[in-house]
């Protein structure tokens, strides 16, 4: 059974920047699409970037682009989001999420069975 344990979430100023981590334990993820999903209060989960197994293909949620980048060491089994100029707006519980397909991500919005969730990490962005 495959873990997700996000980490490096905290309280930034607006403008600022923020590095999250998520460690998969449990098995190796080969093949899998890996990503970043967040959620407001009193908000849907929005997709914030996906990536896929080589790291060839990503995809921004139009908020972030610009700002945010996806990257993953498979080696390692971890996978990276670097926030920068952040802004309160971004304040949210991040999740890490791996899933089968990329399309499972971007298209499927984690919903299918499959996908795998972390636990979440909180990012406050002060103003």
């Amino acid at each position: 059974q495959v873990q997700l344990v996000e980490s490096g979430g905290g309280l930034v100023q607006a403008g600022g920047s923020l590095r999250l981590s998520c460690e998969a334990s449990g098995r190796t993820l080969e093949n899998y699409s890996m990503g970043w999903f967040r959620q407001a209060p009193g908000k849907e989960k929005e997709m914030v970037a996906a990536v896929s197994w080589t790291g060839n293909t990503k995809n921004y949620g139009d908020a972030v682009k610009g700002r945010f980048a996806i990257s993953r060491d498979n080696a390692k089994n971890t996978l990276f989001l670097q926030m920068t100029s952040l802004k309160s707006e971004d304040t949210a519980v991040y999740f890490c999420v791996a899933s089968q397909t990329f399309g499972d991500l971007v298209i499927e919005g984690g919903t299918k069975s499959r996908t795998i969730w972390g636990q979440g990490t909180q990012v406050t962005v002060s103003s």
